[in-house]
């Protein structure tokens, strides 16, 4: 973790704070546009701590920091003390993360290779596994389509990170733009079918963790239903390129 992140949450913490009544007790009904708002941003700055690996901060520590500032009060410890203190939980965080990170990869090593033992699971040349839900005869995608699914993605404890069920509304996006696992897996399915795909993580995100509901290094399962071919993104773009050159068209029309 960064540390000036730690600083300036803080630093918008303490100006939000500056508009209140410090002599008033902060009301555990949040009310007043200040309240909400100073509690709003301790609030996310909690949360973002606490998945930078640093959740055993000392809220009263943080508070009694802001008091002084506040204040104008001298700081109780010496900016090198404050820098060694830092180095410490950044050093322990980084060391806890990599701990995880370690197990994910693990974990989703063992899941797979239990996986691959079970019936219908098939396992492509490059560790891609997948099982046929829902069988249908239709056209196959290209990498150079544009598709709509369904989909919902968890993790292989079963936690769900992304649906489009859940929201109701199917997606479309080309099938050479999402992580390797789904250009693979999308190009052996036919309109109409349902697949479940298990992608191990150097075929999804790798090292990388795009969001906090998706550890690095973490094996994903995806149920697709593949509802069309929406057609080629060349053709979106040229589409999209058209529709803007018409709108600027009816601009200068209407200028005119």
């Amino acid at each position: 973790m960064k540390l000036h992140r730690l600083a300036a949450s803080v630093a918008v913490l303490t100006l939000v704070l500056a508009g209140c009544d410090n002599k008033a007790a902060v009301s555990s009904d949040l009310k007043t546009p200040a309240e909400k708002a100073s509690y709003g941003i301790g609030l996310s700055m909690g949360k973002n701590l606490s998945q930078e690996g640093m959740d055993d901060l000392d809220s009263q520590a943080v508070a009694l920091g802001i008091e002084d500032a506040l204040g104008k009060k001298e700081q109780r410890l010496s900016d090198d003390e404050l820098m060694e203190a830092f180095s410490f939980l950044q050093a322990r965080a980084q060391e806890r993360m990599s701990a995880l990170n370690d197990k994910a990869a693990k974990d989703g090593a063992a899941y797979l290779a239990d996986n691959a033992k079970r019936d219908g699971v098939k396992t492509t040349d490059s560790g891609l596994q997948y099982e046929v839900v829902t069988k249908a005869e239709g056209a196959k995608p290209k990498v150079s389509d544009v598709v709509s699914v369904h989909y919902e993605g968890t993790l292989i404890d079963g936690s769900v990170f992304d649906s489009s069920v859940e929201r109701g509304e199917p997606v479309e996006f080309p099938v050479g733009g999402v992580i390797p696992g789904w250009v693979e897996g999308l190009q052996l399915m036919s309109v109409g079918e349902k697949y479940k795909f298990y992608i191990p993580s150097e075929l999804a995100y790798g090292a990388q963790s795009p969001t906090p509901q998706i550890p690095a290094n973490s094996t994903l399962v995806f149920e697709v239903e593949l509802l069309d071919i929406a057609g080629s993104a060349e053709q979106a773009l040229d589409d999209a390129q058209t529709d803007d050159l018409d709108a600027e068209q009816a601009a200068e029309t209407i200028e005119e």
